[in-house]
């Protein structure tokens, strides 16, 4: 009685199951041509299904095996035929291939919501079409445009398999024209950013102490002293002023400083230098000591009296805050060496 029971049981399994047969009309087709894809559905009524495969068909209305060697179209249903609770349904797929050989197309798969089947593999021998050089090939359809052509199918094939080489072409051309531009107007390809300059009275200054520490006049050397000192006062009153002092005599710079306001009143420096030199130049006259400091003296209060007020009251700023954090840092220093 078990037996039995097991047997009847294992018949209804069998006829519950989802079968799935797959068939191609022709087992050889020729190249290019299109064979027809029979799938037969064997399922009781009420479990409808689907095949997972034919859910990727795209735009065009193909879905493509192995690569692209084998296109399927969209599948169509020719008929259904029912025979109690169970349904068989026959649907038809057109195939076409376009390259020779043997082809094993794999097991087709359907699915239901409790169930699924694979199909039986079918095999395709695709035989090449024999055309020589000069024959005519008949019985083929002409290579035709697509119905609706985007801008990329009005571009010329040459146009667009090389558009790297004209992207790059573009560009060296944009290139040539900017830096042929900028050429023109600045007189250079590339530009690079200018050093920035010391401001007049820094680099007066500078030569200042410089010549302060050759100590000239201390060994006897006061024409070459009032010569530099001279220099870089007349390079100073060029430089701050615009006053071409290297090519004018004493007399001249006087002139042109009492004809300016903003220096009028400075003139007294330049004056007491101008004599004192002139007098060591041409009358070979040995200034003293005192002298020799007082025109130097004079140099740089001319110097510093000339800056610019915003600039001087920056650099008084920064020198104090220069010494302020010099005096913290002492006091830290004495501190710890008191620890």
């Amino acid at each position: 009685m078990a037996l039995f029971v097991f047997a009847v049981v294992c018949h209804l399994q069998s006829y519950a199951e989802v079968k799935l047969t797959a068939a191609l009309d022709s087992a050889s087709i020729m190249m290019g041509r299109v064979d027809t894809l029979r799938l037969f559905v064997d399922r009781e009524a009420n479990r409808e299904g689907v095949f997972p495969l034919f859910n990727k068909i795209g735009p065009g209305g193909y879905v493509t095996l192995l690569g692209d060697t084998i296109e399927l179209g969209a599948p169509r249903m020719d008929t259904v035929k029912q025979e109690g609770s169970r349904i068989v349904e026959r649907l038809v797929v057109p195939v076409q291939v376009f390259d020779s050989g043997y082809y094993q197309l794999p097991p087709f798969v359907y699915i239901t919501a409790s169930d699924s089947a694979a199909s039986n593999p079918v095999s395709l021998t695709v035989v090449p079409v024999k055309v020589g050089e000069n024959d005519a090939i008949s019985d083929y359809q002409d290579i035709s445009d697509p119905s609706e052509r985007s801008f990329w199918d009005w571009m010329p094939d040459w146009l667009y398999d090389l558009w790297w080489m004209w992207l790059l072409l573009i560009l060296a051309i944009a290139a040539a024209v900017y830096f042929a531009t900028k050429y023109r107007k600045t007189g250079k390809f590339i530009s690079l950013p200018e050093k920035p300059q010391p401001k007049p009275w820094t680099v007066a200054l500078q030569r200042l102490e410089s010549l302060k520490g050759k100590n000239l006049w201390e060994n006897g050397m006061e024409k070459e002293y009032f010569t530099d000192l001279t220099d870089i006062l007349r390079d100073y009153l060029f430089q701050r002023f615009g006053i071409n002092a290297m090519e004018m005599t004493s007399r001249q710079i006087m002139q042109t400083l009492a004809d300016q306001s903003d220096v009028r009143d400075k003139r007294a420096y330049v004056r007491k230098i101008l004599d004192i030199a002139d007098f060591v130049k041409f009358a070979k006259v040995r200034p003293l000591p005192a002298d020799n400091v007082e025109a130097f003296e004079n140099a740089v209060n001319f110097v510093k009296e000339t800056i610019p007020a915003e600039t001087a009251s920056s650099e008084n700023s920064s020198a104090d805050s220069d010494k302020s954090q010099q005096g913290k840092n002492d006091n830290a220093a004495e501190k710890g060496g008191a620890k």
